[in-house]
């Protein structure tokens, strides 16, 4: 059998190719850290314990991404998350609802806010009716897109809003995610990311997102202006 004889021209131009490749994705990959010039507030500081007619609830159990048991190791979860709020809060006419905030400094290809879905499926429900709405939270500026999910176990039936931030990019689900991450990575910078959640308990699918809105547009009613566009971007 003839053996195939290279061309040495050919590998040449192979090689050179290849190191060009190898040097075009060292020069993209993200190297400057968003959290290192942008500080994200003091959660625990800055969200109020009561506001409105909402009040704090303590010793409420909420399903949370750090749940070493369900599917997130405590080591890998300590590097993904720095803050985490979970909070209860009720209203004067003692309809409750369940809040957390998750923010970690890097959301690169493995460190990455875990969704609700995920979260919840873990934890041995079964989540569905997964749709996005624009949410208005104040006149004159852009709505805030959120998704909303149902998550069921046994007889808890639990309607969720949640949206995610990626950088000053809101996003509510994989693909735009990603599409955030990729802007700031053709820039060399590594975005940080939280999830921001309301849930609720005891109440219809209708009543659970009425509610949920109220309790979002009166939490960023009042925040600071700063410590808002943490949450709206």
């Amino acid at each position: 059998m003839e053996k195939m004889r290279i061309n040495p021209v050919q590998a040449i131009l192979a090689a050179v190719v290849i190191l060009c490749a190898a040097g075009l994705s060292e020069a993209l990959r993200p190297t400057e850290l968003l959290a290192s010039t942008q500080r994200a507030p003091d959660l625990e500081k800055v969200i109020p314990k009561q506001f409105g007619q909402w009040h704090l609830i303590p010793n409420v159990s909420l399903v949370t991404p750090s749940e070493p048991e369900t599917y997130l190791k405590s080591e890998l979860e300590a590097r993904i998350y720095s803050q985490e709020v979970t909070r209860a809060y009720a209203d004067t006419d003692g309809n409750m609802v369940m809040f957390l905030v998750a923010y970690g400094p890097v959301q690169n290809y493995r460190l990455k806010s875990h969704l609700p879905e995920v979260c919840y499926g873990a934890a041995g429900f079964r989540v569905s009716a997964k749709t996005v709405a624009e949410f208005t939270y104040q006149a004159g500026v852009a709505p805030l897109t959120v998704s909303r999910l149902i998550a069921q176990k046994e007889r808890r039936f639990e309607p969720i809003t949640y949206w995610m931030k990626v950088g000053g990019d809101v996003a509510t689900g994989v693909f735009d995610r990603q599409i955030a991450r990729m802007k700031y990575g053709l820039q060399g910078i590594i975005p940080d990311g939280a999830l921001i959640r309301v849930s609720t308990v005891g109440l219809s699918e209708r009543a659970s997102y009425e509610l949920q809105d109220r309790f979002i547009h009166d939490l960023l009613e009042a925040l600071a202006p700063r410590d808002r566009k943490f949450f709206t971007g």
